[in-house]
Parts: structure tokens; C-alpha cells; sequence
């Protein structure tokens, strides 16, 4: 078997055969847990796959110290040139760009065939490949300098430890580590401003790190100086990428929307979900119909912004398509319609109303004047619900409800009187409901409910 500076060619073959297959392993399964569920967009699959690099990275760093360490031992007291000290971890360079590849590739073949909104962020594409690059020189280098059985794993996790650290800072420091910032928002988009920024300084530091390496082992003046060169690009891509402002919710999103029963309107990679959003909030916009939280419209908006219903329309956050997502933004807007109150009482009574227009059962809650309130609610008719809402609307936001409100707080739970009747004036501080849409209500805190049917 032919030799190759004393490993054999056809072991490096097997070994760069099995490290693509596992780095794509690694990677489609790194990759598919960034992915937001349900979404159909090409920035989906562009930060899936940067964000594979967390995994993806360590293990082509392992890899390089592995090569580089067999092949330290085996050209101990030979004298290198520039192109044979660099034309191996080239190859490897190479090798795991490969796999990268083939990852993209992999998760792209269903977004090809359909209909996807966005683009492909090629500038995107780019910085993974650098910072894929850029592990690979680290354990490279790690495995030349200290070549020991222990080095490939320790640079490995030393790798992992160190980008970890620098994507979890949420300051300066993460826009150093080749990533998107998880989670990220689709309003945002993938600016590919800030990943060409990022690739110049990726590109630099391997270049400078892979050049003062073969400067290191060949002793040439020229490669030192390339790599002072490298430096300086490297420094030229710090600065930019620092600053770079924090970029700003996409404001021109053309949504994908559902018109019927009421309008629902959503990011484009998200239109699988507008029937079951559409059914989550179709009940809710008839509960609300008629107080000043009537919507005809829901919205999807990003994920820094506040929600405030207003004008007619129901803004929510939809972060992805997983089981329960629907319910999951209805019952952030409904919370949005009015805050928690201060004190045990009033918030019990808030809870009650809540769990109506959540569609769940109402709450005991702590004490017998919450349950009677909710079994007393329990008994009105839908329409009854409604228009009792309407009158009480603002009261129920300011956590003005009480007892009164809830027939008295007191007393038998269901009225026996008949529904035909309606309330006369007593000095009972009780507000009135008309079961059957009689008459006009009337809210002022002297009059008495009679009955309900």
C-alpha cells in the first residue's frame, strides 16, 4: 500500500469518507432542531444550518487535530515547504466544507420543490463555511502544537466551550461566533450585511492563524508577513461587525392571509397555519364583538413588539407552527387584554372572565365568592356572556369587577325567576344581565338583577 508521508492514502480516504458522513450526520441533526417548526422559508434553512456549526464544528476540529498529530509524527525532522505545510489542512478544510454542503443540499431538496418565501441568503451560506473553516485550523493547529492521544477530543470540547460561551453572550461578544442569534425572528429577516462583515472577520483570524502556523514550521519571511496581512483583516472585520447597528423589524412584510370567517394574516412561511390560527380566534373575535377590543383582522407581528389590539385589529405573536401554536397565541392575546390585578379578589374575578373567552372551564378560584361568581356565570347563555362583557368591558380591564357584578356575590346560584321577567329596582347593589335581549341594560351600580334564566 503506497505510502503518503507515512500515512497511507488510503487510510486518509476512509477517514475523510467517515468524518463527511458523520459531520453530516451531526449536521442535519443540529440543523433540524434550530429549524422553527412549519416554517417554509429559505432564512429557515440558512440559520438551520448555521446553527448546526455549534455541533458540526467541534467535531471538525477533532478531526483536524487527529490528522495533524499523525502527520507531525510522521514528518518528525523533515524539512517542510509552505505549499506541503499547507496543502493538508487545506484538504481538510475542504473535506468539511463537503459536508456542509451536503447538509445545505439535504435540507434544500423539499424547499425546492415547494413554493418558499424569502431567498437564499448566499452571504449567509458564506459565513457558515468560514466559521466551519475556522474549527478546523483551531483543531488543526491545537493538534500540530500538542500532539498527544488526548489533543483531538480536548479540541474538540474546548471548541464547543469557547463558541458556546461566545453565542450565548448576548453582548459584543456573540457577534464574534460564526451564528444568527437563536431565536431568531423571520420579521427580521437574514441581512446579509452583517455576515459579510462576519465572513471578513472569520476568514482573517483562519488565514492568520493557518499562515503564522506554516510561518511557525517553515520559517519563511513572506508567509509571516501574509499572515500579518490576515491580521489586519481580521481587525478590519472586528470593527465592522461591532458596528454594525441591531437590525430593525421588517416592516414591508407581504402577508400570506385567510379572509374567512375573519381575516387572518401572517408571514408567508407561515401560511400552513392561518386555518387553525383562523379557528383559534374566529370564537374569540365573537366574544369580543361589540366592546373595544373588537377585531375583524389578526395579524401576526414580531416577536419584540407589544402586543396592543386596537382599531380593529388582533395583533399576535406566532414564534412557530408546533402542536398547540394556535392556542398558544390566543392565549397570549387574550392575557394581553387586560393585566393581572393587584390583590387575590380582584384577580379571581379577571380569571373567571379570562377563562370564557379562552373557551376553558371556569375557575373556583380561592375563595366561595369566586365560586359562586363563576357558577353564577356558568348559567348565563352565550348571549347572555356577550352582553354582559359589553357592559362591563372597561371594568373588567381596569380590574374594576366584583362581586356585584357577578350577581351579588351571594344568595341561591341560579335564579328561579322566569326568563320573560325582567329586573325592577331594589336597593341590592347587583347589576342587571336580560337574558333575552330586552330592553336596555342599564349599569348603574343602584338597580338589582331578578333573575336569569
Amino acid at each position: 500500500m503506497r505510502e503518503h508521508a507515512g500515512i497511507s492514502r488510503e487510510e486518509l480516504k476512509q477517514s475523510a469518507a467517515v468524518t463527511v458522513a458523520v459531520l453530516l450526520a451531526i449536521g442535519l441533526l443540529a440543523a433540524w432542531n434550530v429549524l422553527i417548526p412549519g416554517v417554509d422559508a429559505w432564512e429557515n434553512i440558512v440559520a438551520a444550518v448555521i446553527g448546526s456549526l455549534r455541533m458540526t464544528g467541534p467535531v471538525a476540529a477533532a478531526f483536524a487535530a487527529w490528522v495533524a498529530l499523525r502527520k507531525r509524527r510522521a514528518l518528525r525532522g523533515r524539512p517542510l515547504t509552505t505549499w506541503r505545510a499547507l496543502k493538508a489542512p487545506l484538504a481538510i478544510v475542504v473535506v468539511v466544507l463537503g459536508s456542509f454542503g451536503a447538509t445545505v443540499l439535504v435540507l434544500a431538496v423539499k424547499t425546492v420543490l415547494t413554493d418558499q418565501s424569502g431567498r437564499l441568503s448566499l452571504s449567509g451560506l458564506g459565513m457558515g463555511m468560514a466559521g466551519l473553516a475556522l474549527y478546523s485550523v483551531i483543531g488543526w493547529v491545537a493538534g500540530w502544537v500538542v500532539p498527544k492521544a488526548f489533543t483531538p477530543p480536548l479540541a474538540g470540547l474546548a471548541c464547543y466551550g469557547l463558541f458556546s460561551w461566545l453565542a450565548d453572550d448576548r453582548g459584543w461578544a456573540d457577534k464574534l461566533a460564526p451564528g444568527t442569534g437563536e431565536p431568531y425572528d423571520l420579521f427580521q429577516g437574514l441581512s446579509g450585511a452583517p455576515f459579510f462583515d462576519q465572513t471578513i472577520w472569520l476568514l482573517g483570524i483562519t488565514a492568520a492563524l493557518l499562515l503564522g502556523w506554516a510561518a511557525l514550521v517553515t520559517r519563511q519571511a513572506l508567509v509571516l508577513a501574509c499572515a500579518l496581512l490576515s491580521v489586519l483583516a481580521a481587525g478590519m472585520g472586528v470593527s465592522r461587525v461591532l458596528a454594525q447597528p441591531k437590525p430593525a423589524a421588517a416592516v414591508d412584510i407581504a402577508y400570506s392571509c385567510q379572509d374567512w370567517p375573519i381575516t387572518v394574516c401572517v408571514h408567508p412561511g407561515m401560511r400552513a397555519g392561518l386555518t387553525e390560527l383562523g379557528a383559534a380566534f374566529t370564537q374569540i373575535a365573537s366574544r369580543l364583538a361589540g366592546t373595544p377590543a373588537a377585531f375583524t383582522r389578526v395579524e401576526q407581528r414580531p416577536l419584540e413588539e407589544e402586543l396592543k389590539p386596537s382599531n380593529g385589529l388582533a395583533p399576535v405573536h406566532v414564534p412557530d407552527l408546533s402542536a398547540g401554536f394556535a392556542e398558544e397565541a390566543a392565549y397570549e392575546y387574550i392575557e394581553s387584554l387586560a393585566a393581572r390585578c393587584p390583590g387575590t379578589v380582584a384577580d379571581g374575578y379577571r380569571e373567571i372572565v379570562m377563562a370564557w373567552l379562552r373557551g376553558e372551564p371556569l375557575p373556583g378560584g380561592p375563595l366561595p365568592e369566586h365560586q359562586y361568581a363563576a357558577s353564577w356565570f356558568s348559567w348565563l347563555s352565550e348571549h347572555q356572556r356577550r352582553e354582559w362583557l359589553r357592559m362591563f368591558y372597561s371594568d373588567f380591564q381596569n380590574c374594576g369587577l366584583s362581586s356585584m357584578y357577578f350577581g351579588g356575590g351571594g344568595g341561591a346560584v341560579r335564579p328561579q325567576v322566569a326568563p320573560s321577567a325582567r329586573p325592577t329596582p331594589e336597593s341590592s347593589h347587583v347589576y342587571p344581565v336580560y337574558p333575552e335581549g330586552e330592553g336596555t341594560p342599564n349599569s348603574a351600580p343602584s338597580t338589582s338583577m331578578a333573575g336569569l334564566s
